[in-house]
C-alpha cells in the first residue's frame, strides 16, 4: 500500500509545482518565482520520514543533519565542514568519513514490523 502511495503523491507534487511555476512565467511584470526549496517548504504533501534511532555510530562533536528522503545522516564539524556520512542500504547501515572512504558497516536486526 505504501509503495503505491509514494509515487502517486509525488507525481502530484512535480504535477503542482509545475503548474505553480507556469502561472509565474506567464507573468512577465509579476513577483519573483518561486524556489524549489520555496515550493517544498510550502507544499502540503507530508514530508518523508525516517527512523534514524537505529544509527548507532555519530563522531563525536559532530553535527548531525538528517535526509529522510535518502535515509541519510551527513556529519558536519562545528565549524561546518563535512565530517563524513551515513546511509542506509538493505539491512545495512553504512558509514563513511570525510572522503568517501568506507568506515565501517552495521548491520541492522530484522524488524517483521517494517513493510
Amino acid at each position: 500500500m505504501r509503495r503505491l502511495i509514494v509515487p502517486v503523491l509525488a507525481a502530484l507534487a512535480v504535477s503542482g509545482a509545475a503548474l505553480g511555476t507556469a502561472v509565474a512565467q506567464d507573468a512577465d511584470d509579476g513577483p519573483k518565482k518561486p524556489s524549489m526549496n520555496d515550493l517544498y517548504h510550502n507544499s502540503s504533501l507530508p514530508k518523508s520520514h525516517a527512523d534514524f534511532s537505529r544509527y548507532r555510530y555519530r563522531p563525536p562533536g559532530d553535527r548531525v543533519i538528517e535526509q529522510p528522503d535518502a535515509f541519510r545522516l551527513l556529519f558536519q564539524t562545528k565549524d561546518g565542514q563535512p565530517d563524513g556520512y551515513a546511509e542506509r542500504r538493505g539491512t545495512s547501515v553504512f558509514y563513511y568519513d570525510r572522503y568517501g572512504k568506507l568506515r565501517q558497516i552495521q548491520p541492522l536486526p530484522e524488524d517483521p514490523a517494517v513493510d
